[in-house]
């Protein structure tokens, strides 16, 4: 049944699209001729691969690396082939025998000694292009480590010695197969008379045996493994004793002191110039006494120099080195005159110690108890001695054998012998000169004494 109904259907759809294609045969006009498609352009291949170089080459492998080629066709790059042979020969073998997409490749089991060149493909659907060939051929060598040079701390910065010492530098190095070692200075090869070198497989020694300063400069190691090398730069600096100053002169001369300028030496060591001593003679004794040492300009003035003597002066220079062995003497000499000093003794203007009283200290008030001996006390200053009035209740107490009062070197004291009910009040103290008067004052409580109940029975 259900082939029947696929028949019946498949006839009605043929007739339908019959009617369908008759219909738009009668309708449709005539169309123009239909042209054929324009085919494609050829495929092409890319241009050559750039830069190609070796990365490493050990005793197994070389391993080499390039760029991409500057041109890549429409139809693009599928991969690269790298080919070798052995030098001499034409018979260049693809070593990878599938593309590879890699800018670097690896050049497997190979035999030492074996000289190979090179070369590399891009391939594409257009085929294969224009090939990139290493210049030389690379020989298949044992090298385990690259050269290397292991520079002491203290040469990488300027090294400084005298002239005279001895100069004894061992730089170490790594690298193998063993490294050629060689030395320059300042470009050039050294000079085997002034400089021994002697390098082993570990290290390279530097000796001089008695340092110039022709021997300063800039030398150069370089440690190389066929194409492979290091470098450093060891700056030497030999120094000496400077030279003295060029001149030294007297430029002035006034009372006790002299002023004097010099110049710089013409030969400053082979190093910076760190100071200078300055030193004076007389002219009686001729012995030399420093006056300035590790000084830095070029004008000093020395002074406490004594009347009536002639000097003269001389000046070192200092470098790192020391002092120079000479030194630059003036050529004249100065002379301290005698003047004539009139002595003017200080006048000294006598002190005015006049003062009007004053009080330095109060009198607190006080409280005491009937029978019971008590004191005042003050201090007074002053200039003329002030004359000290007690008073009571503003009344002048005078001689009365009451009282007792006291004045010992500006303390004033007023002792009430045995106080009564009628000795308490205010009591005041007055200090008078003929520049003026001060009074202090305080207020006296007198209690009557504190009894028990048995006394009073």
């Amino acid at each position: 049944m259900l082939t029947g109904l696929h028949c019946a259907i498949r006839a009605t759809a043929k007739r339908q699209l019959c009617s369908y294609t008759c219909s738009a045969a009668t309708e449709a006009p005539p169309s123009e001729e239909v042209k054929a498609p324009t085919p494609p352009p050829p495929a092409e291949p890319t241009s050559e691969p750039l830069e190609l170089s070796v990365e490493d080459v050990n005793d197994t492998s070389v391993t080499i690396q390039w760029r991409p080629p500057a041109t890549i066709s429409s139809v693009g790059l599928d991969g690269y082939i790298v080919e070798c042979c052995k030098e001499g020969t034409g018979d260049w073998k693809a070593i990878n025998e599938e593309l590879t997409v890699s800018c670097r490749y690896v050049i497997k089991n190979q035999t030492i000694g074996d000289r190979l060149n090179i070369r590399v493909v891009a391939v594409n659907a257009g085929g294969r292009s224009p090939p990139s060939t290493l210049p030389d051929a690379v020989l298949v060598r044992e090298v385990v480590d690259r050269p290397k040079i292991r520079l002491p701390r203290f040469l990488r910065q300027r090294y400084v010695r005298k002239v005279g010492e001895k100069v004894n530098l061992v730089i170490p190095f790594s690298g193998k197969p063993q490294p050629v070692v060689t030395w320059t200075k300042d470009g050039q090869p050294v000079d085997t008379k002034r400089v021994n070198v002697r390098s082993t497989d570990k290290d390279s020694i530097f000796f001089i045996r008695g340092a110039e300063r022709a021997d300063s400069g800039v030398y150069e190691m370089c440690v190389k493994v066929d194409s492979f090398e290091d470098k450093v730069q060891i700056t030497l600096q030999i120094i000496e004793l400077p030279g003295p100053p060029a001149s030294v002169k007297i430029v002035d001369c006034w009372g006790f002191n002299v002023a004097l300028e010099w110049t710089e030496p013409r030969d400053n060591g082979n190093t910076t110039i760190t100071g200078y001593t300055v030193q004076k003679a007389e002219k009686k004794t001729g012995d030399w006494f420093t006056v300035l040492e590790h000084y830095h300009r070029l004008n000093a003035t020395v002074s406490d120099l004594i009347m009536g003597n002639t000097y003269s002066f001389r000046v070192f220079t200092e470098n790192k080195c020391g002092i120079s062995p000479e030194a630059t003497v003036t050529k004249a000499s100065a002379t301290i005159q005698k003047t004539g000093i009139v002595y003017k003794p200080p006048e000294y203007k006598e002190h005015d110690f006049s003062e009007a009283p004053k009080f330095t200290t109060s009198m607190p008030d006080r409280c005491t108890t009937v029978g019971y001996s008590t004191k005042l006390l003050c201090s007074v200053r002053g200039f003329p001695k002030p004359r000290i009035q007690w008073m009571k209740n503003q009344m002048i107490i005078g001689d009365d054998p009451k009282y007792r009062q006291i004045n010992n070197q500006g303390i004033c004291s007023l002792e009430i012998r045995k106080p009564g009910n009628f000795d308490g009040g205010v009591y005041s103290c007055r200090a008078i000169n003929e520049l003026g008067e001060a009074i202090v004052t305080c207020k006296l409580e007198v209690k009557q004494p504190v009894t028990s109940d048995a006394d009073k029975k």
